[in-house]
């Protein structure tokens, strides 16, 4: 990917970004993109535009279909790979970011749908923010086998790490964190009906499999 590429993926990222946050003036874009794209400026906005990958009017800015399409293909590999280099390789928080900035740019289709599977289809980021879905998150075929999955799918009696939880109520994260059922616990699953048994520490624990579907682990 030639530079200018380069600088026109990240302003567009910064466009989705800034929108998921409910903003949409351009100095906040330019303010956020100068970050990954120094310099940022409305001439960059422009060109976009002269490209039809965004709108400008009266100072705010919106992504076209293909601008989306480009800005969130970008937002993706960017938030798989923080995902790939937090969960599976351990890595600090600088050396995560600075990964996914550039892997956001050279993952090919076919290697960013291979990484999510392997992932086990991830709805979040590390930090909590939505990864657009792929194709293959809608059919969920695969070529190779997951390293993260459901717990819904776990092997009784196996041993695993819970890698990250999904849960579609925020005070459920709460209640299992009471319990010891956080990212980074080793559990063992012992029973999936009628309710999913496992085993945190010492504590056995009961959860109803919608609870259930929402914790995703990796074999210890």
């Amino acid at each position: 990917m030639n530079e200018r590429s380069q600088r026109d993926d990240e302003i567009l990222e910064a466009i989705f970004v800034e929108r998921e946050a409910g903003r949409d003036e351009a100095p906040g874009v330019l303010e956020l993109a100068d970050q990954k794209a120094p310099g940022a400026a409305v001439e960059d906005l422009k060109a976009l535009e002269a490209q039809g990958l965004v709108s400008l009017s009266g100072g705010r800015i919106a992504l076209t279909e293909s601008g989306e399409g480009r800005a969130k293909d970008v937002v993706r590999r960017h938030r798989l790979t923080e995902r790939l280099f937090h969960d599976l390789l351990a890595t600090g928080d600088e050396i995560m970011e600075a990964q996914a900035c550039e892997f956001e740019h050279i993952l090919s289709p076919e290697a960013t749908e291979s990484v999510c599977t392997l992932l086990g289809h991830p709805p979040t980021c590390p930090h909590g923010k939505p990864i657009p879905p792929g194709r293959c998150c809608g059919t969920f075929e695969r070529n190779l086998r997951p390293l993260v999955t459901g717990l819904a799918s776990f092997p009784l009696g196996a041993m695993g790490r819970i890698v990250f939880i999904a849960p579609r109520f925020h005070d459920r994260m709460d209640r299992l964190a009471a319990l010891g059922v956080t990212p980074g616990s080793t559990l063992r699953l012992h029973q999936r009906s009628p309710s999913f048994v496992i085993e945190v520490g010492e504590t056995t624990i009961a959860l109803d499999p919608e609870i259930a579907s929402e914790v995703f682990v990796k074999p210890a």
